[in-house]
Formats: C-alpha cells, sequence, structure tokens
C-alpha cells in the first residue's frame, strides 16, 4: 500500500464534491486543482556577499524538503552593482506528494505561529485563478532552527491553480485550508 498525504486523500473525497455542487461542475475533470506551489526569495544583498545566497538556498532546501536552486539576474543594473548572470536570489518549485505535504506543514503549523494572526489576505490573486503570499519571517518554519539563523528574511509562495477564476481558485483554496481574512 502506498502513502497519500492527508490533503491529497481530502482533496479527492471532500474537495471535489464540494466545488462541483458550489460550482455546477458536470465532470470531475472541470473541478480546478493545485498545480504546483513555488517558494521564491529574493537575496538583494548577494551582490556584496555571495555566502547569503547560499544561506537562502539552505533554508528553503530544509522548509520544502526538496533542493532549491539559485536564481540568476538577467540585466545589468550599475546603481545595484549587478552584473548578468549573477545569482541574485533563491526558489523551490513542488509538485505532486510533496506540494501536499508542504501545503499540510505550512497550513497546519507555521500560519499560526505568525504573531497576531487573523488569516491571509484576499487581495493575493492575479486575475487567472493564481494565488500569491507574501511571509515575512522564515522562522515560522519548525524545520528552521532559530539558532542558526543569520538574518531574518521573509519569501514569497506562489499557489497555481488550474482554476479559471479568482472565485474559484479562493474556494479551492479554502477548501484546502488556507485560512483567508473574514470580512
Amino acid at each position: 500500500m502506498s502513502y497519500t498525504p492527508r490533503l491529497k486523500k481530502e482533496y479527492q473525497e471532500k474537495v471535489i464534491p464540494t466545488l462541483t455542487e458550489e460550482f455546477g461542475y458536470k465532470n470531475v475533470m472541470m473541478v480546478p486543482k493545485l498545480k504546483k506551489i513555488v517558494i521564491s526569495r529574493g537575496v538583494g544583498a548577494a551582490v556584496a556577499d555571495k555566502k547569503l545566497i547560499d544561506y537562502a538556498l539552505d533554508e528553503l532546501t530544509m522548509i520544502a524538503g526538496q533542493k532549491a536552486v539559485s536564481t540568476i539576474s538577467k540585466k545589468d543594473v550599475a546603481s545595484f552593482k549587478l552584473r548578468r548572470g549573477m545569482p541574485i536570489g533563491a526558489k523551490v518549485t513542488l509538485r505532486g506528494e510533496r506540494m501536499y505535504e508542504f501545503l499540510d506543514r505550512l497550513v497546519t503549523t507555521a500560519l499560526p505561529r505568525v504573531r497576531d494572526f487573523h488569516g491571509i489576505k484576499e487581495n493575493g490573486f492575479d486575475g487567472r485563478g493564481n494565488y500569491n503570499l507574501g511571509v515575512t519571517e522564515q522562522i515560522i518554519f519548525p524545520e528552521i532552527n532559530i539558532d542558526k539563523v543569520n538574518k531574518i528574511a521573509g519569501m514569497d509562495i506562489t499557489f497555481v491553480t488550474s482554476a479559471n477564476t479568482d472565485k474559484e481558485a479562493k474556494s479551492l483554496l479554502t477548501e484546502l485550508g488556507l485560512p483567508f481574512k473574514q470580512n
């Protein structure tokens, strides 16, 4: 018997029927699903200190459970002392079971550790059914040892869905457990 993440099982058993009833889908394949989660982090100070990229890569690798890659600059910007091809950030793309495991950890352990947390904002949708969430501190994740952190930094988490509208995507993410603010 193979292992299935809790949220993946919940998606198949509860979310699909709920969304089918709410939006009147005629086919199971019409129901929106989470395609991938991208965790990214810009390290602007890496122009001066190359080790900051390594720290960012290590932290994202620990958080995601998958190796992170560095992102490189596409342009020369003289005022920032930036050259084309210099590493300037880090990112990791999660799909499949790792994606569901990360989402489960984010919803159940990381977000409740945020100080004065009242839910996530609804205005992070892009009009095409994707949602962007900004996290201000990486220490909300239990995988990060606070004693080994050299600088507190934030990260962006992008949820890419197959939904056509923001309303469908919000319903999907709410059913998967993301705690949106109540108006």
